[in-house]
Parts: structure tokens; C-alpha cells; sequence
């Protein structure tokens, strides 16, 4: 078979959406402390194992279009188990491509609960999760199911327009953190402990900038001519870039002073909000529809104090609220020259309807389903570390090492040795000084310092 233009692009585009998975681990991690950084960075590079693995075996033939599927939910796992089906080129290459969204949707959802999931626990939700929820929603959506235009969703009100993510990916992993986050409960210290502060920016700005990179990809990989893929791109240029402006505005106006960190969450505010629209609106549509989900999220982000849940790296205000906003707005900014028209352009209601009736499904079917699969993890494994882990970090207590050198054996800051930490000695002073004189002061034996 002849290597066109088209496949070509489509091996670059699947490129960089799977890089865009270690430049969200560069993201995260810095946004966490530095003593759970190495921990929050694996993570993301996990679900590439774990995902990657899943998908070529069964989360690929659960998502793909055929007349084999349970109630237009998801398809049957085995009609092309381990890709034995998928002979021609051109279907393998639209299989990595999905594969690298599945893998950036579970990652995800890790900055819901950063600094303190325990290691193990991830590793055997990520590949149930992607398996349960994510290849279903991928199916109803993109594989000919329950809100294709051949769906019972799609022919009753109308196809749902989700062209890259806005509810199998965004919406997706916002609410699955959202759940994780009330299963697992609140950081030691969350809302009063300024130690939670990101600590290192840089990164954080790095791992915006690959995302913003890879998104051209993630975006743009599925276009079908020249006119939607210059369109596509024009749109994942201008969205993020005006709500990067409209949350460094709130910033400006709120605290004072706009930050670096709000730059870089507000380009991926951006980046979420025009994921589902990003063929289907103009780019000035693009900017407006920016602008509302940067000022929404800046917005958004404050709320996880006002309603006491510990959503870390902001993936609820974030990726759930632009993934509302970008699903959402497309009933109103469609315009007609790329199908169905929303409302401001003379459509009417009804895409509106499907839109929001779909954003609607993808929250309650998510929720379900997460708590379904991470309930019974947390009971039965324990889902997060121990207090005296997430005091010592994550990064010692799970994983043996530190992301930084503080001096000779890495001393410095609240970091001990790591030999004598990983043997279970300790200094006799608490890491803490709030747990001065408890039992908590006391050494962690060799197998809770190092257990995962």
C-alpha cells in the first residue's frame, strides 16, 4: 500500500499526541511538591504501559465501529482481540492514533490526586478504568454507537459534534478525578499548608508549551481536507491563546499580579475548551470561546476551597469546566459551513439539546463508573498512602528515590537519607513539627518506607 500525505500525517499527528503524555508528566510534576515530583512525572508515564498494553489487546476492538456491540454502548472486545483483524495499514495507524488518546485521558485524571495515591492502586485502575469507561464513551461517540448519527442518541435529537475530546476525553477525566478525589480524600494540611505550592514553575511551563505542541496533532490528526486541518490548526492557536490572556486578566484583577502558573494553566484551559469544537467554529468563534473558558476556569480553580475537595492540579476546573464549556458552546457557535449550524448561526436548538444532553450522559456515566471501579480498590488495597508516607513524600516512600539532590545523600529540606529511610531509620526529631510528641514521630519501619 502506497504511503500518502494523508497517513503520513497521521503518523505525525499520533507522534505527537503520545508525547504529549511526558510533557503532561513535566506539567504535573511540577506543579506538586518537590518531595512527590519523580511520583506524580510516573503516573502519566505508567498509563503508557498500562493503557498502551490494554488497547492493542481489547480497548481497541471495544471502540471501533461494528455491527457486533452491546446496545450501541460499547463493541465486542474479542472480534479484534490483539488487533488480529486489523490487516490493513491504514486501520493499524487509526489505532495508535486512538490508543495515544486513551493514554492521555487516564493520565489525566493523576493530577486529581497528587501527592498522595498510593503507586499500586494506579496501576490497577488505569487499565480497568480505560477498559470500562473510557473505550464505551470512545465507542458511543466516535465509533458508530449510542450518539453517532446512526445511534438511538444521534437519530432521536441529533449527532452529538465531539471532533476531538470534549466529552470522552476532557469531560472524561475531569469527573474521574472528581470521584477519586472524594474516595481518597483531602491532602494533610490542604487550603493551610503554602507548602503545597507548586515547586518548580519552569517545568510547568515546559510541560504547557509540549502540550500545546502535541495538541496541533491531537486535534488536527483526524481532518479530512486542507480547508478543515488549516481551520483546525488557525483554532488551537487562537482559543488557547485568548484564554491564556482572559486568565491572566482575572489574575491581574483579583490578586494583583498575573502569574506564570496561570499562563500555562490558562493555554490548556483553552486547549480543552476548542478540543470538541476546534472544526466546527470560526476562529473567531475560537477566540470568544477562549476567552470564556479561560476567565471560567481561573474562575473555576478557587472553588475546590470554598467546597473543601482536594482536586491538587486543578483537573476539575480545568478539564471538566472547559470540557463543559468547549462541549457546550458548539450548540451555539457551529457554524454551518462544517455541518450541523448552532444556534447563533440560524440552527436552532437542536444541536444545542444534543450538546448539552451528551455533556450531561458523560458526567453521570463517568461518575458511576468510576466509583464502581475505585470504590472497591480503596477497600480492598487501600487507594492512598499513609499519613507518615505523604509526610515523607511520595517520591521516598513509594519509589526509593528523590527528583533532587539536597546536598551530601540527600539531605535538606524535609527529606531524609535514603538509605536510613528506606531501612526505617530515621532522625529522632518529627519531619513534622505539628506531630511533635505523637506517635507519629516515630521511625517508619523498612517496609512502610518503601511500600507501594
Amino acid at each position: 500500500m502506497e504511503l500518502t500525505a494523508g497517513l503520513v500525517w497521521l503518523l505525525v499527528a499520533s507522534a505527537l499526541v503520545l508525547f504529549m503524555t511526558p510533557g503532561l508528566a513535566f506539567f504535573y510534576g511540577g506543579m506538586t511538591r518537590a518531595k512527590s515530583a519523580l511520583n506524580m512525572m510516573m503516573m502519566s508515564f505508567v498509563a503508557i504501559g498500562t493503557v498502551g498494553i490494554i488497547w492493542v489487546l481489547w480497548g481497541a476492538s471495544m471502540s471501533t465501529s461494528n455491527e457486533d456491540n452491546f446496545y450501541q454502548i460499547f463493541a465486542n472486545p474479542f472480534s479484534h482481540f490483539g488487533l488480529h483483524n486489523f490487516t490493513d495499514p491504514a486501520d493499524l495507524l487509526k489505532v495508535g492514533y486512538a490508543a495515544t488518546f486513551a493514554i492521555i485521558t487516564v493520565a489525566l485524571i493523576s493530577g486529581a490526586v497528587a501527592d498522595r495515591a498510593k503507586f499500586s492502586a494506579w496501576v490497577i485502575f488505569t487499565p480497568i478504568w480505560a477498559t470500562l469507561v473510557y473505550a464505551p464513551l470512545a465507542f458511543m461517540v466516535w465509533g458508530g454507537g449510542l450518539f453517532s448519527k446512526d445511534g438511538w442518541f444521534g437519530q432521536t435529537f441529533a449527532p452529538v459534534i465531539d471532533f476531538a475530546g470534549g466529552t470522552v476525553v476532557h469531560i472524561n477525566a475531569g469527573v474521574a478525578g472528581l470521584v477519586l478525589v472524594l474516595i481518597i480524600g483531602n491532602r494533610k494540611g490542604f487550603g493551610k499548608d503554602p507548602n503545597h505550592r507548586p515547586h518548580n514553575i519552569p517545568f510547568v511551563m515546559l510541560g504547557a508549551a509540549i502540550l500545546w505542541f502535541g495538541w496541533f496533532g491531537f486535534n488536527a490528526g483526524a481532518a479530512a481536507t486542507v480547508e478543515q486541518a488549516g481551520l483546525i490548526w488557525i483554532n488551537t492557536l487562537a482559543a488557547p491563546a485568548a484564554a491564556m490572556l482572559g486568565w491572566l486578566a482575572v489574575e491581574r484583577i483579583r490578586d494583583g499580579h498575573p502569574t506564570s502558573l496561570g499562563a500555562a494553566s490558562g493555554v490548556v484551559a483553552g486547549l480543552v475548551a476548542i478540543t470538541p469544537a476546534c472544526a466546527n467554529v470560526s476562529p473567531l468563534g475560537a477566540i470568544a470561546l477562549g476567552i470564556v473558558a479561560g476567565i471560567a476556569s481561573a474562575l473555576a480553580v478557587g472553588l475546590k476551597f470554598k467546597l473543601g475537595y482536594d482536586d491538587s492540579l486543578d483537573v476539575v476546573g480545568v478539564h471538566l469546566v472547559s470540557g463543559v464549556i468547549g462541549t457546550v458552546a458548539i450548540g451555539f457557535l457551529a457554524t454551518p459551513t462544517q455541518g450541523a449550524a448552532g444556534l447563533l448561526y440560524g440552527g436552532g436548538a437542536t444541536q444545542l439539546v444534543a450538546q448539552v444532553l451528551a455533556a450531561l450522559f458523560s458526567v453521570a456515566f463517568t461518575a458511576l463508573m468510576t466509583l464502581i471501579i475505585a470504590y472497591p480498590i480503596h477497600k480492598i488495597l487501600g487507594f492512598r498512602i499513609s499519613e507518615r508516607q505523604e509526610i515523607a513524600g511520595a517520591d521516598l516512600s513509594l519509589h526509593a528515590e528523590t527528583a533532587y539532590e539536597f546536598g551530601v545523600g540527600g539531605h535538606g529540606g524535609s527529606f531524609q537519607p535514603l538509605h536510613d529511610m528506606i531501612i526505617g531509620k530515621v532522625a529522632a526529631e518529627p519531619v513534622d513539627p505539628s506531630l511533635a510528641g505523637t506517635a507519629k514521630t516515630r521511625p517508619a519501619t523498612g517496609k512502610e518506607s518503601v511500600g507501594a
